[in-house]
């Protein structure tokens, strides 16, 4: 199989208002064999880390996190979710916030670099749907008024919504 690359870049937020220039987040995906391999480049912007150990971590979602969306053709789409300090969680989803699977194992690691993070996971294809993908990338930081929900796609709604897999517009067949 052909590799397929691509590089992604969030540098608005979730509205479409563009954020500064050294507040953006780069991923890359690459497809090695039978996994995804996502980095990810982006600010440290200080939130506390989750109670929990690194590793799987539900409601990542409520910290500092760089989510990736992949979905499918038939409505199903899997959820990305890398934290600075090691913890990850990743869902399957059979419709908009409809989870058959939570919690999923993967390989992940950071490294922490002054006011910025770097993230490197490896996910397993078999946990994409069935391609071609349509994707987008989210972050979130921040707390209270000072709440930040980004997005790579601008969104329509009067609040942060990323589970719109109809406005996923980022083509690939990564499987």
């Amino acid at each position: 199989m052909p590799q397929t690359r691509l590089l992604l870049k969030i540098a608005q937020t979730w509205d479409g208002q563009a954020i500064e220039p050294d507040h953006a987040i780069t991923l890359v995906l690459e497809v090695d064999g039978d996994e995804l391999q996502v980095e990810v480049d982006a600010p440290l912007h200080g939130d506390p880390p989750p109670e929990a150990p690194p590793g799987p971590t539900d409601q990542l979602w409520n910290h500092e996190v760089v989510e990736l969306f992949i979905a499918g053709q038939d409505g199903a789409y899997t959820e990305i979710e890398l934290g600075p300090h090691g913890h990850h969680l990743v869902l399957q989803l059979r419709s908009v916030r409809v989870p058959v699977a939570t919690m999923l194992p993967i390989r992940y690691r950071t490294e922490l670099h002054g006011d910025r993070w770097s993230g490197q996971a490896t996910i397993p294809l078999q946990l994409l749907p069935a391609g071609p993908h349509r994707i987008n990338a989210t972050a979130i930081h921040g707390a209270g008024p000072d709440r930040a929900y980004l997005s790579m796609v601008p969104l329509p709604g009067r609040a942060p919504d990323f589970h719109q897999p109809d406005r996923f517009v980022v083509q690939a067949s990564l499987i």
